[in-house]
């Protein structure tokens, strides 16, 4: 990683530089905030609250895309809360070990590396689930809550969706592993857990299942009609069933897929292009197949 390190104690700057240089991170130094918001490309800053008459908002401001970290020798509101306020990370009081430093950088790096992570997750969620609307309200649900849907993907944006408006965590469970009724078992309380292939369970392990799921926040799918439960069930019915089956469609069923699905992506001149039709033939499609394009 690269460092810059902001401190007018030269010997305690080249200390912490030489040590963590030891362990294959690349340095820089300066004594005042002027000179280091010269420059912004930095993985790490660490700043000391010590260079008195400084204005450390500038510097918070300028590397807001690093790891702030701030080196104290007292806790005040001007040393740790107005800056901490301000965009930096954390801080850590003065002296210090550098494996303690070291482990502050680790934990905000990996911190940095899974915020990036879910923020693709979930614009990768949005764009997969962009035509798997469905009609189920999510106000009111109570749970355990059973979907049967030709579709999988509608379950799934059912479920991804209440996870997101409850703010609570979701552990996804598919019922096809051997060792899914354990980890049923052992996960928290205050989470959702979404369960696929209810119907890959044998027929002795549902009694089972569902004693099991009774007092958790469960949603459970399944592409087959579920009978005899207790709970809620609810049915998704999707057009692009078909699609589930790993079966060949035939033209005119694969023709009403794509219409139904990409018509909102893209316009009437390159749909038509990619099946291969005249936009004529396109119009005559919709109303043969009943088909709204939104507006």
């Amino acid at each position: 990683m690269k460092i810059l390190i902001i401190e007018n104690e030269v010997y305690l700057a080249q200390s912490i530089a030489t040590k963590l240089g030891e362990l294959g991170h690349v340095c820089e130094m300066c004594t005042s905030t002027k000179d280091a918001i010269r420059g912004n490309n930095y993985d790490v800053v660490l700043l000391s609250t010590n260079i008195n008459g400084q204005d450390f908002n500038p510097v918070i401001e300028t590397f807001k895309n690093s790891i702030v970290i701030l080196m104290v020798s007292y806790i005040s509101n001007d040393t740790v809360s107005k800056p901490l306020s301000a965009g930096a990370k954390d801080y850590i009081l003065k002296p210090f070990m550098i494996e303690e430093l070291v482990r502050k950088i680790d934990h905000y790096q990996d911190y940095e590396r899974l915020k990036k992570r879910n923020l693709a997750y979930e614009k990768y969620l949005d764009y997969t689930f962009a035509n798997a609307k469905n009609e189920i309200s999510l106000e009111n649900v109570e749970l355990p809550l059973f979907i049967s849907s030709n579709f999988q993907k509608y379950a799934d944006a059912f479920a991804f969706e209440y996870a997101r408006v409850q703010n609570l965590p979701i552990h996804f469970v598919t019922l096809s592993d051997p060792k899914a009724l354990t980890e049923i078992e052992n996960l928290p309380q205050n989470s959702i857990i979404y369960l696929i292939d209810y119907q890959a369970l044998k027929k002795t392990d549902k009694k089972t299942f569902c004693e099991l799921i009774a007092d958790k926040k469960a949603i459970i799918s399944s592409t087959d009609k579920i009978d005899e439960v207790e709970h809620r069930v609810v049915e998704i019915k999707s057009e692009s069933n078909v699609f589930d089956k790993n079966e060949i469609l035939p033209i005119e069923d694969y023709v009403k897929y794509i219409v139904l699905n990409y018509q909102d992506k893209y316009p009437d001149t390159e749909l038509s292009k990619k099946l291969g039709i005249s936009r004529k033939s396109l119009w005559e499609k919709r109303k043969k197949y009943d088909i709204i394009k939104k507006k």
